[in-house]
């Protein structure tokens, strides 16, 4: 249990130290783009690799293939809610597209952590960690353009990081004694809504802020990723 606290700890503090990144340091959009691209590059050869290419392994390709796909689609949804309903600019629907793709790549690395050491989820954490960097600076560098006082935006990231990290546990505690086939589906459907936010929402503001280099970043993430699955033998 402490490992699994020292992880989350860490990787949703990476949500308050990019958040205080994106209000207090310069941060321009080149940059931006380019971490942007580099986070979404490790992220998506991580959960390829450490999610859905075990849950097959140990489990059945078509259920592997229909928890993505589920993923994939409950994440569109829910972004297309947030932004063509509730409207992204509000307190609530700012709120609500900072966690949409949080608490699936928490609720994953919570999963993850059941019966593995520190190295085995290297991969994961990390690359998550790397996303949340980059996530976290340029959306509360936007929110302050949009007239938000520091405080209260600092705020606003400090209560997201606790709900993320809440999803985590929640994962690692109430699924301990889930068999392998539910694990796995899980882990797919986390990762199917992972692979949509890195569509919908990373790759498209990483070319816009970026240009072609979002590719060399991209690229750059993924040896990165590589890298870190090596580290826990993956």
């Amino acid at each position: 249990m402490m490992m699994t606290l020292i992880v989350v700890a860490v990787v949703s503090g990476a949500l308050l130290l990019g958040a205080a990144w994106g209000l207090y340091a310069p941060l321009n959009k080149k940059t931006e783009g380019f971490l942007v691209a580099l986070a979404g590059g490790a992220l998506l050869l991580s959960v390829t690799s450490e999610l859905i290419q075990p849950s097959i392994e140990r489990g059945s390709l078509m259920v592997a293939g229909l928890a993505v796909m589920a993923g994939a689609g409950v994440f569109t949804l829910a972004d297309w809610l947030v932004k063509e309903k509730w409207g992204g600019g509000s307190g609530g629907g700012l709120l609500a597209a900072i966690t949409l793709d949080g608490i699936p790549e928490n609720l994953a690395l919570g999963v993850a952590l059941i019966g593995a050491g520190p190295m085995e989820v290297a991969a994961l954490a990390g690359s998550i960690l790397l996303s949340n960097l980059p996530e976290a600076a340029g959306g509360a560098k936007e929110m302050r353009g949009n007239g938000r006082s520091r405080g209260k935006i600092f705020a606003l990231w400090a209560g997201t990081a606790v709900l993320l990290s809440a999803a985590a546990i929640a994962g690692n505690l109430l699924l301990e004694g889930a068999n392998e086939t539910h694990l796995g589906a899980i882990r797919c459907f986390a990762a199917g809504a992972v692979i949509a936010s890195l569509a919908i929402e990373v790759f498209p503001q990483a070319f816009r802020e970026d240009d072609y280099w979002a590719g060399i970043a991209t690229a750059i993430g993924a040896v990165l990723a590589f890298l870190l699955g090596s580290l826990g033998g993956g």
